[in-house]
């Protein structure tokens, strides 16, 4: 197979990156590399890279979060008002040899997730369980959220 030139050929888009000259191209480079040194964020930037999905039942309001790695020890539930609140702590690797990562994603360190639910729930019937690293929360609605049928009269 050979390879050709096309003789009206458009430039493929380098999603704004600038490699139309070897000086724009080491450009790009060092700002990669620059990138790659930045710090990692720190615990209060992980605070929404917890995945969660948020759903009511005929009876409950549920919330399953992703909380991979994380203890239940190291987890704190409260809910006030119609305001969920999970804090939580993902420990830092600690270990004697320095790391200079490439990539760094898995948020370490303590998050917070504040959810406002749809309903009231009653509080003293609230069940949470952590299974494979998802944190369910099963919450009943108060009597008074829950759906009803309304009978209606002739007259």
């Amino acid at each position: 197979m050979a390879i050709v030139r096309a003789q009206n050929a458009r430039p493929v888009p380098t999603r704004g990156w600038d490699l139309s000259s070897p000086a724009g191209f080491f450009k790009e480079f060092d700002q990669l590399f620059e990138q790659l040194a930045t710090p990692a964020p720190n615990a209060t930037q992980w605070s929404n890279s917890y995945p969660a999905d948020l759903f009511e039942t005929g009876d409950n309001v549920v919330l399953e979060m992703a909380v991979p790695g994380v203890q239940v020890q190291d987890l704190d539930i409260s809910i006030e008002g119609r305001q969920l609140t999970i804090n939580g702590t993902l420990p830092n690797i600690s270990d004697n040899e320095e790391r200079r990562y490439w990539l760094q994603t898995i948020p370490r360190g303590q998050f917070s997730r504040t959810v406002s639910l749809p309903a009231g729930v009653d509080l003293d019937n609230v069940e949470a369980r952590v299974h494979e690293g998802l944190l369910t929360l099963t919450m009943p609605k108060a009597a008074n959220a829950r759906a009803r049928k309304i009978e209606i009269t002739n007259g």
